[in-house]
């Protein structure tokens, strides 16, 4: 009975210990698996819409891919030569334990060995590399913890994901596009063999380092397929007599495009609130707008010096190039060579100078209806609330219209009209185009900003002139699939009305004359282009300038183009202003127009009235007179006179008299005046004047002649 109670003793001792044991393997497995790492890190892609990948994000280069685009072939090669057994265990191959620790105790030491493809992943997945003794023990109870969650085919895709095959690229998918430039469902059996013999060392059989151990252990793998039946005779002798066969696609830098990838991480950040951190783990595609024709063309523009004119090396730069209709960025140049990780210009705050004066002046102004593109406005030196408005050249006219003083960049007419229709006003439409100033003084008119704006806001504000009185938030982004390829963005900027299509079509016209005969005549480019200039003047150095502009647009796109130093002191300024980003802009738009063919010319809406050219006034009319028989008074006279070739002009008629001369007449496109009665006897004087109906303003007047025998 004593044996007996022994033996029940000992038989119930062991199945405590059995079920602690089996407790110990499921409740530790659980606490040594992380779920959330069963989600590999994937490579985001940065891509156009043509497919090409022109950036990437990631943690481990990877390429999820899932198990049924796998070739069998591809499965069988890593399970014959990693873990034959994987379709029968449980995760842990007892027989193979037993001689794993026969053999560490032959050896004195810790070897590897005996760990499945299930204790791989989970040492891989959870155990980073962890080398202590108690690391086996985790390996087997987290490996039977997985074998009891996931089936064997999830464990093999989580195993063929996750492995990594050197050159910094993980998992099959993203090592058949690195070694032979196609994806993994399309590997051969020699290929797919040469992959797995890798998974023993990456390094050590290396095809690109070592292609002699990489062909030998490519062989042992195909006769391990052999031998186990995965293949027939035929094609393993096929297979061995194959070359590496390599075709490797490796990511070559693109520093064209790092201005651009760093606009769309900016707009990840901000608009989608998606971390760097997440988008090296999540997997993402980003689809964007640029157009690398586009983008190439600027960059290789912005590397000439002879664009950038500064007292010393280093002046920089920044371009952006919108699409009209859709506010897509097509381009967008962060700075002369430019890199990752630096300042980004596309989105640095600068003073706009006068290219302020459409967007905050003129523009707001011509929605009242007294103001118009031919209403006179004062030209002269003026001061207003203490604010000084002076002409760069320190010439005035006394009076000019709106149209002239935008063509000729004039600085006084404009301060006095942004006076007139009120700062408040003003600034409203600025918000209304998305630019929310502080400031308040008159120094808005040009330019003069306590933080500046971005080139990106200069392009965006302009494109309400170029589309209708209409500005569109810009994006450098289409689309953005998740890991599993589903949308879970699609861009569909909203447009908002700023200015009537009248005064945005009265813009273009005049902004047309601004490159054509004004401040952004500089440089050569033959087709359509509506823009203005800016500068501003250098802070400690008398005659030279701190930021250079040209914003401007076509009918197919709005640009804007942003020069200056980064930092400004003595040592640092431009030695010219704005005809340098206006000579580079148009370079730019010239090299697009060869393959492009941009619009000739801007297409006039419906329902908009045209503008009309401005009218010149002649300077010196040379008038004459003659008399003639007939008339009331037995003569008549006739007067003629120099015309000018615009045939708008309107002639008015003077005769002199006591007080006021009076008007006796006016013709229009016509050089000759006809006055029926004549009375030679008391003769009188007579002379011309010009007059402008754009305007309503009178003209130098002509000699003055008598009519008399």
């Amino acid at each position: 009975m004593k044996k007996i109670k022994w033996l029940v003793l000992s038989f119930s001792i062991i199945i405590v210990l059995g079920l602690l044991g089996y407790a110990a393997v499921l409740f530790g497995g659980a606490l040594v698996v992380d779920k959330e790492d069963l989600t590999l890190d994937a490579t985001t892609t940065i891509e156009t819409s043509d497919g090409k990948v022109i950036g990437k994000l990631y943690e481990e280069n990877r390429i999820p891919v899932s198990i049924e685009k796998i070739p069998d072939h591809v499965q069988e090669a890593f399970v014959a030569i990693e873990d034959r057994r994987f379709f029968d265990h449980q995760g842990v191959d007892f027989r193979s334990v037993v001689r794993a620790i026969v053999e560490d105790i032959v050896a004195g030491a810790k070897v590897e060995g005996a760990s499945t493809i299930t204790m791989q992943l989970a040492k891989n997945l959870f155990l980073h590399n962890d080398k202590t003794w108690m690391r086996k023990t985790k390996e087997v109870v987290a490996a039977i913890h997985l074998e009891r969650e996931l089936s064997k085919k999830k464990i093999l895709e989580l195993y063929l994901n996750e492995i990594y095959f050197g050159q910094g690229v993980y998992g099959v998918e993203a090592a058949s596009q690195f070694y032979f430039s196609k994806p993994v469902e399309d590997l051969t059996i020699a290929e797919g063999a040469l992959l797995a013999g890798m998974a023993k060392g990456p390094n050590g059989y290396s095809p690109i380092d070592h292609p002699d151990k990489a062909v030998a252990r490519r062989n042992l793998v195909l006769q391990v397929m052999h031998d186990t039946g995965k293949i027939t005779d035929a094609a393993h002798k096929k297979a061995r007599q194959t070359s590496l066969g390599l075709k490797l696609n490796e990511t070559k830098p693109n520093p064209w495009a790092d201005g651009y990838i760093d606009l769309v991480l900016e707009e990840l950040q901000e608009e989608h609130d998606l971390s760097i951190d997440e988008m090296k783990r999540g997997g993402y595609r980003i689809i964007v707008n640029m157009d690398k024709e586009a983008q190439q063309t600027a960059y290789k523009l912005f590397r000439q010096d002879s664009f950038f004119p500064g007292n010393t090396e280093g002046v920089q730069g920044a371009f952006v190039l919108m699409e009209k209709t859709s506010g897509k960025i097509a381009a967008a140049i962060a700075g002369r060579d430019y890199q990752l990780g630096d300042l980004n210009h596309v989105t640095v705050k600068r003073q706009p100078g006068s290219a302020m004066k459409p967007i905050a002046v003129y523009g707001p102004a011509m929605m009242k209806e007294m103001y118009q593109p031919y209403s006179l406005i004062p030209d002269q030196k003026m001061e207003i609330d203490h604010y000084t408005a002076t002409n760069y050249d320190d010439q005035y006219a006394g009076a000019v219209s709106i149209y002239d003083a935008l063509v000729a960049s004039k600085n006084a007419p404009a301060v006095w009209l942004l006076d007139q229709i009120g700062i408040s006003y003003a600034k409203d439409y600025l918000e209304k185009m998305h630019l929310n100033i502080k400031d308040d003084g008159l120094a808005i008119a040009l330019g003069g900003l306590s933080k500046g704006l971005t080139p990106l806001q200069m392009a965006e504000s302009f494109r309400a002139f170029a589309s209708g009185g209409k500005v569109i938030e810009s994006t450098s982004i289409n689309r953005i699939y998740n890991r599993e390829q589903e949308v879970i963005f699609k861009a569909n900027p909203k447009e908002n009305k700023v200015f009537s299509p009248q005064v945005a079509w009265n813009m273009t016209e005049m902004l047309t004359q601004v490159v054509e005969r004004g401040t952004g005549n500089a440089g050569e480019y033959g087709k359509a282009l509506a823009g203005k200039t800016g500068s501003t003047q250098h802070p400690y150095v008398k005659g030279e300038y701190k930021d250079a502009w040209f914003v401007g647009y076509t009918p197919e796109y709005v640009s804007a183009l942003w020069m200056g130093y980064d930092t400004s002191d003595k040592n640092h300024y431009l030695t010219a202003g704005s005809s340098y980003p206006t000579r580079l802009t148009k370079a730019i738009l010239t090299e697009l127009d060869k393959t492009k063919n941009l619009a000739a010319s801007f297409t006039k809406p419906e329902k908009v009235n045209d503008l009309p050219e401005p009218i010149e006034l002649p300077e010196n009319i040379n008038l004459q007179s003659e008399l003639a028989f007939g008339g009331f008074s037995l003569f008549k006279g006739r007067l003629e006179w120099s015309s000018a070739a615009d045939n708008r002009v309107v002639y008015h008629i003077y005769r002199e008299q006591e007080g006021i001369d009076k008007r006796i007449g006016e013709v229009k496109g016509k050089s000759e005046f006809f006055i029926g009665s004549v009375n030679v006897f008391n003769p009188s004087s007579y002379y011309v004047v010009p007059y402008n109906p754009l305007t309503k303003v009178e003209g130098k007047k002509s000699n003055t002649v008598r009519l008399a025998l």
